[in-house]
């Protein structure tokens, strides 16, 4: 059975967190690394989230996605390819999971959409809220199956990027 969706409430510590293993992988993968961002929910102050840190990091090229595995997995993570979403290196950590890190090359537009959508909902926070929201409603609905979860998501996401793309 699968785990249940948990939302905690915002943690101030998450952006030590974050703070942490960027120190540890910038240690590791400086040669690899152009840029290491908090993303997610747990980089956005005030909202609830599920208590995993995703980080988003900027390649120089593709090849550094993989060839940084062993030293990913001296920290702790473990290397699980694509994950289901084409030119992304995706790696894991923990167990019950702690952190995610989304590796792309500099120039992929999902790096700055997470940015943008980040971004954004820190600096309006009705839209965070309103985002919290929804977050919560959705792990109501959909209890323990996190596709569905992030799929019922999409809409939302679309639309804040949209608005954050007029802002610029």
């Amino acid at each position: 059975m699968k785990s249940p969706i948990v939302l905690a409430p915002h943690d101030a510590n998450w952006a030590a967190l974050f703070q942490a293993e960027r120190v540890a992988m910038e240690r590791v993968n400086q040669l690899w690394f152009k840029a290491i961002h908090h993303i997610g929910s747990t980089s956005i102050a005030g909202i609830a989230a599920k208590p995993i840190i995703d980080i988003l990091v900027a390649l120089e090229d593709d090849e550094c996605g993989r060839a940084c595995a062993e030293a990913m997995q001296e920290l702790g993570y473990e290397y699980r390819a694509d994950g289901g979403i084409p030119g992304r290196h995706y790696y894991r950590k923990g167990n019950p999971r702690t952190h995610h890190v989304h590796m792309w090359v500099e120039s992929h537009p999902d790096i700055e959409r997470h940015l943008r959508f980040r971004n954004y909902l820190r600096s309006h926070p009705d839209e965070a809220r309103a985002y919290e929201v929804l977050k919560r409603e959705l792990a109501k609905r959909f209890v323990s199956d996190t596709l569905s979860y992030s799929h019922a998501k999409t809409e939302f996401c679309e639309r804040i990027d949209i608005l954050a793309q007029s802002k610029t």
